[in-house]
């Protein structure tokens, strides 16, 4: 059975309250519901350098909020930020999970989405001196004994823990028996995986291209349909006989409760950055796919995915 879902990101950028004369914003507060290092971290961080250098918002500040798969830092942005036309957070996938299987009391329904930002394949890792050289090395592994095999990876429910779930699945492993360590940050569940304290790594395949180009980590497959460029010489998960595709996506908002014309200013400047030279450039070097989707149709692709979501969660046993 293929399992295709798109992930994306939530960044946020604000727009300073509207006058009658001006709809420019000059300032924005981004939070990052994780820690340094992670996917949402790196999201937050390029959009402040391409607003600031393209001179779309002169002033762009960013704040990380880490825990639970992002609903920690969402809760605080739900009530603290109600009506600032300065506040954005960034999320996406990771999160609509996490609210599924925390049962998060704050949910995306209460913030104001914007735009879905970029997409992205996971990959499996492993320290460049594991035992496990390939895909079918890992698969023999997990059906000898899924709970030896420890995986780390981002927030329970999250897009990390999915995939280590399709996986199971698809080779006939019961996917509840899958022995699996959420970090909050990119930079800890990193730190774990170099450090030899896991089994495999399991994340967006941008936060292991710079270990794995220095040799000191080894990726043994990624989620896409076909081998991707940025991944030299790395087969799918369906080379290797795992027939598993996903794709994470992020996505940023704005706060609870802005006005229709502060919105459309935020919008407009989000789609500013997206067309800026320096979006295109941080892509490229990222490695992120542009999945730009604004407006009424990413409102509605939203509400698809979290239904989605919440099949795929009690498939493999992450939700009820």
């Amino acid at each position: 059975m293929k399992h295709i879902f798109r992930a994306a990101l939530l960044a946020a950028a604000v727009a300073a309250p509207l006058g009658a004369a001006s709809a420019q914003v000059d300032e924005l507060k981004i939070m990052a519901p994780a820690a340094p290092g992670g996917g949402w971290d790196q999201t937050a961080r390029a959009m402040q350098h391409v607003l600031q250098n393209e001179k779309i918002v002169p002033n762009v500040q960013v704040l990380n909020v880490p825990g639970a798969g992002g609903t920690i830092g969402l809760a605080q942005f739900v009530n603290s930020s109600k009506g600032d036309p300065n506040a954005l957070i960034v999320g996406g996938y990771v999160m609509v999970g996490a609210i599924i299987s925390n049962k998060s009391p704050v949910t995306l329904e209460q913030v104001t989405p914007l735009a879905r930002l970029t997409g992205e394949y996971e990959a499996v890792a492993v320290p460049a001196a594991s035992p496990l050289k390939t895909m079918d090395d890992l698969v023999a592994a997990l059906k000898a004994d899924p709970q030896k095999v420890s995986w780390a990876g981002g927030s329970a429910g999250g897009t990390d823990h999915i995939t280590a779930g399709l996986i199971a699945k698809a080779i006939g492993v019961d996917p509840t028996k899958v022995n699996y360590i959420a970090f909050s940050g990119g930079g800890e569940s990193l730190a774990s995986i170099l450090g030899g304290k896991v089994t495999v790594g399991i994340s967006s395949l941008s936060e292991f291209d710079a270990q794995a180009k220095a040799g000191k980590l080894r990726i043994l497959g990624v989620s896409s349909a076909e081998r991707l460029p940025e991944a030299e010489g790395v087969p799918t998960f369906k080379e290797s006989g795992v027939d598993v595709e996903i794709q994470n996506w992020r996505m940023v908002a704005a706060a609870p409760g802005i006005s229709p014309e502060q919105k459309k200013a935020l919008n407009d400047t989000i789609a500013k950055m997206v067309e800026s030279q320096g979006w295109k450039e941080m892509l490229a070097q990222k490695g992120w796919a542009n999945t730009y989707l604004a407006g009424a149709a990413f409102e509605e692709q939203l509400a698809k995915d979290i239904i989605a979501t919440r099949a795929i969660l009690k498939d493999i046993g992450l939700a009820q």
